[in-house]
């Protein structure tokens, strides 16, 4: 810790905003490690000092030691479960930003409208841990629902909080249209990637092509007036990309840009690392976007994460952004499954 002070002291990184961004998210991790470290040192130290007073001749102070050793002996059990979660290698990726990626499944309008309803869930969840968000892509649907959604989420950790959140998300509901008050089920996919940096993958621009065209739906004035949309296909892969909700074609190219390159970063991974691919398919990976994950059932007010088998009665909480404990839980299995 004390050469990372010092290397962030250093005039050559301070003025480097990007590197000492780097350490500082660095030693921001490594510091709950060291707390843990140093309370299981001091634990130990007591626990070393207590043993040895069960051996006085006072009794006394022999029962004194009995006593403290029961508090002692578990408050060590925990901190070194602690310390053995912390150690557990970390994903490079999780201090990364994410790009969130909603799209209707089966399920007609009743899907476009659970889509919408998981696009506030997630705002209002980025909102309540004080993180940015930025919608580079939406398309509409019919009675106020979606067909998909891109954001982008900044903020420390958005990566390795969100990522879990990959996969199938079903609902259980009376649909508005539904006049006999009958429960449909409908579906809706959640993707979430590691936001890339150009120094992360670089798209050269004899890698794609660009197609130009007027917006469709809300927008402005620009709507069918001016070609401000932006189609990116990356031909090495076949990936699309489309932007349309700036007026301007460069902003919206830009944007195209950076969800192709997170695209891109997400293959590679899943590609090319053994590790990812593993973790992928464990109980609570990021990979298997076709699985069902969540269910959030209307009538019984409940929210049920299939992976930890983790069930909630607070849906309209949930729906409100109140993720936290099932973000919590999901890590908590992760890191479980890696110990393991």
């Amino acid at each position: 810790m004390a050469e990372l002070d010092r290397s962030m002291s250093d005039p050559a990184v301070v003025s480097d905003p990007r590197r000492l961004q780097e350490l500082g998210r660095e030693r921001r991790r490594l510091e709950p490690l060291l707390q843990a470290s140093q309370a299981v040192d001091r634990l130990r130290a007591e626990l070393l000092q207590v043993r040895e007073l069960l051996a006085s001749p006072d009794a006394d102070l022999r029962d004194l030691a009995r006593a403290e050793l029961a508090d002692l002996e578990p408050g060590l059990q925990r901190a070194e479960r602690e310390l053995d979660e912390l150690l557990v290698p970390r994903d490079p990726l999780d201090d990364k930003n994410a790009m969130l990626e909603i799209r209707a499944g089966t399920g007609g309008d009743e899907a476009g409208l659970f889509a919408a309803d998981l696009l506030r869930m997630y705002r209002r969840f980025i909102e309540r841990r004080g993180w940015k968000a930025e919608l580079l892509s939406l398309a509409e649907a019919g009675a106020g629902g979606i067909r998909e959604a891109v954001l982008q989420v900044s903020g420390e950790g958005a990566y390795g909080t969100l990522k879990h959140e990959s996969g199938v998300h079903r609902v259980q509901r009376v649909p508005a249209t539904e006049q006999q008050g009958r429960i449909h089920t409908s579906a809706a996919t959640v993707a979430v990637l590691p936001e890339a940096e150009e120094v992360d993958v670089e798209v050269r621009p004899d890698e794609i092509k660009v197609d130009v065209f007027r917006s469709s739906g809300p927008g402005g004035q620009s709507v069918n007036t001016t070609d401000s949309a932006v189609r990116i296909t990356h031909l090495p892969t076949g990936l699309v990309v489309q932007c349309q909700d700036e007026k301007s074609q460069l902003k919206n190219k830009t944007k195209a840009l950076r969800v192709l390159r997170a695209r891109l970063l997400d293959r590679r991974i899943a590609e090319l690392e053994s590790e990812r691919a593993r973790e992928r398919k464990t109980q609570v990976g990021t990979g298997d976007r076709s699985a069902k994950i969540r269910t959030y059932n209307f009538p019984q007010s409940r929210v049920t994460d299939h992976r930890i088998q983790l069930t909630l009665h607070r849906l309209a909480q949930v729906l409100d952004g109140e993720l936290d404990e099932l973000t919590g839980a999901l890590r908590a299995a992760a890191r479980s499954e890696r110990l393991t």
